[in-house]
């Protein structure tokens, strides 16, 4: 009896597995295919290999990497809104599924997946506005590049940079970003792009207070208020403390 019984568990196993790669859409399947996909639905074969999962190989003998975004597999142009731009040509590599999933299935609830800007080229990777194009309002008409400086490639928003916390805006401080940061690197800054300052102007005030660090000027100035003043070198406790004109 065990030995029938055995032979009939071998016999629904090679069952199961021939109906596996025989219907695998039927066996196996997570989900109907995108409708771009429609007409591979019974045929697995087109896109997966036996045990191996996707091959970026075969998405390529359909979808030519040079013509991704910009034609259709069967040669067509593709028209798209003019902020739509192709990047599928800056890949550093062939990695379709870490961005694509072709089944509806249980993938339709999950939450998508975010697109890695890892897989980019070097050059694409740290150029934004290669694919993005940038924000029209009014801080961003000053700036020029340097994307990294405030955002992430991880997500655009929220930036992590707040000027607030460095040295609060105010109607005497509206010049223009380049003022102050020069050469479009927001990594540095120098309050000696306005006349009013310079080391000539400020430093017997600031002698006087023990302040030799004349290019650390928000260490101790966070506004433009005068009597908000950080403790800085020289008066490290002096957080409070009354300031002094820097004319």
């Amino acid at each position: 009896m065990s030995r029938i019984l055995k032979a009939l568990l071998l016999l629904n196993l090679v069952l199961l597995t021939v109906l596996v790669f025989a219907f695998p859409n039927l066996m196996v399947g997570p989900g109907k295919l995108v409708p771009g996909h429609k007409a591979l639905e019974t045929d697995c074969f087109a896109c997966h290999s036996a045990f191996t999962g996707v091959s970026p190989a075969k998405c390529a003998s359909c979808h030519k990497p040079a013509d991704i975004g910009r034609r259709t597999t069967q040669g067509q142009p593709i028209v798209k809104p003019r902020t739509a731009t192709p990047f599928h040509q800056q890949l550093s590599q062939a990695d379709c599924t870490a961005c694509h999933s072709d089944h509806a299935g249980v993938k339709r609830y999950a939450r998508p997946g975010r697109f890695n800007h890892g897989l980019l080229d070097a050059a694409t990777r740290n150029t934004c506005q290669s694919c993005h194009k940038a924000p029209a309002d009014a801080l961003h008409a000053q700036l020029t590049g340097n994307c990294l400086q405030c955002h992430t490639q991880a997500a655009w928003t929220p930036a992590n940079f707040e000027h607030r916390k460095y040295f609060a805006l105010d109607r005497d401080h509206t010049a223009a970003c380049v003022t102050c940061h020069a050469s479009n690197d927001y990594s540095r800054y120098t309050c000696y792009g306005c006349h009013e300052h310079s080391v000539a102007n400020i430093r017997r005030k600031h002698i006087e207070e023990g302040v030799s660090a004349f290019d650390n000027c928000v260490q101790c100035h966070r506004s433009a208020n005068k009597h908000d003043i950080q403790g800085g070198e020289g008066g490290g406790e002096g957080k409070g403390r009354k300031g002094h004109d820097d004319d």
